[in-house]
């Protein structure tokens, strides 16, 4: 909100100087016949008070005209210095440029994702895209937050993301993804409803801290709810029924380009030639050392271990275990 009421002030500003401009050159056009140079030069030299004499004398019309030109851009631009000092003083202004300038990176990104929140989900979120190199930006209303992401280098706009006009500034119409990870279920609700209105095809994700809240979620348009705290006591007391399991999925890791143990590949993304032939004929085994653990059809349904005849169909996807290094070979393949 402070950066709107800035940009009003501005506007406003900018709005009153060319106003009274405009005013001044078109009064002397009619009034004094002179061209738009000419009326121009004498609207600048009367609302300057730079003391220079008029092209000719003036009538008695001309001067009280003068006189109005004279006295209302005094009071505008006295409202201008002093509207300019305060932002100035109080650094509100640099605030100003550098939202402007965050603004005009994130016009240009296509297919990034926003995170709305930076608090331990956040920050978890932002790390994970980091290892994948991902584009993302983050709405974050805290200013010490957003002073510790500027001090990062990591792109965010300072805002109310349960507002349309905060995710639209975070780019939400170019957005492939958005994961709300604020502390409160209402909030994060409102952010899944405003996506979900500003950008359909955006996958939405949110976390919740109710159960009661998941369906309300699901029916606002939330591609998945993740709730942390259930997760973590199902996982302590999995380490309980199943350790050796568990201590053995822990070690699947996909944090990034050198330690990751899964991949996803699109199938769309494999060369032509792949397209309607089997897991057996890519032959990953073979090229890279992985192994095909997983196969994701186009309406979602997840096949575990598929088998080798499974047809790679257009729009579905290959879940893939290896080694860090055997992941590394798979990357630079496809």
């Amino acid at each position: 909100m402070k950066i709107k009421v800035l940009e009003s002030k501005i506007n406003k500003t900018l709005f009153l100087v060319v106003t009274i401009l405009s005013i001044g050159t078109i009064g002397y056009m009619l009034l004094s016949q002179y061209t738009f140079v000419d009326a121009l030069y004498m609207t600048v030299i009367t609302v300057t008070t730079v003391g220079f004499g008029e092209l000719r004398p003036f009538s008695p019309e001309e001067k009280v005209f003068t006189i109005f030109l004279i006295l209302t851009s005094i009071t505008v631009f006295g409202y201008a210095v002093s509207a300019f000092s305060e932002y100035l003083v109080s650094g509100r202004l640099f605030e100003h440029f550098k939202q402007r300038k965050v603004e005009k990176q994130i016009a240009n990104l296509k297919g990034h994702t926003i995170v709305c929140g930076y608090g331990r989900n956040g920050r978890q979120a932002i790390l994970k895209l980091k290892n994948y190199n991902k584009k993302f930006v983050v709405v974050e209303e805290k200013k010490e937050r957003t002073e510790a992401l500027d001090a990062q280098g990591i792109l965010n706009i300072s805002g109310d993301a349960t507002i349309d006009e905060t995710l639209l500034r975070a780019g939400i119409k170019n957005a492939s993804n958005l994961i709300t990870a604020l502390p409160s279920d209402a909030n994060n609700l409102f952010v899944v409803l405003t996506a979900s209105q500003l950008n359909k095809k955006c996958k939405v994700i949110s976390r919740a801290s109710n159960e009661s809240s998941y369906s309300k979620l699901k029916i606002a348009g939330a591609s998945n709810v993740i709730m942390p705290d259930k997760l973590g006591g199902d996982h302590m007391a999995s380490l309980v029924v199943t350790p050796d399991v568990i201590e053995f999925v822990d070690r699947l890791t996909i944090e990034g380009e050198t330690t990751a143990n899964l991949e996803e590949i699109a199938v769309d993304d494999l060369p032509k030639m792949y397209i309607n032939k089997t897991i057996l004929d890519l032959d990953l085994r073979k090229e890279t050392g992985c192994t095909v653990i997983g196969f994701v059809k186009p309406n979602q349904e997840y096949i575990i271990n598929p088998e080798a005849d499974c047809i790679l169909i257009e729009g579905s996807r290959l879940i893939v275990l290896g080694r860090p290094e055997q992941i590394i070979k798979l990357r630079q393949l496809f």
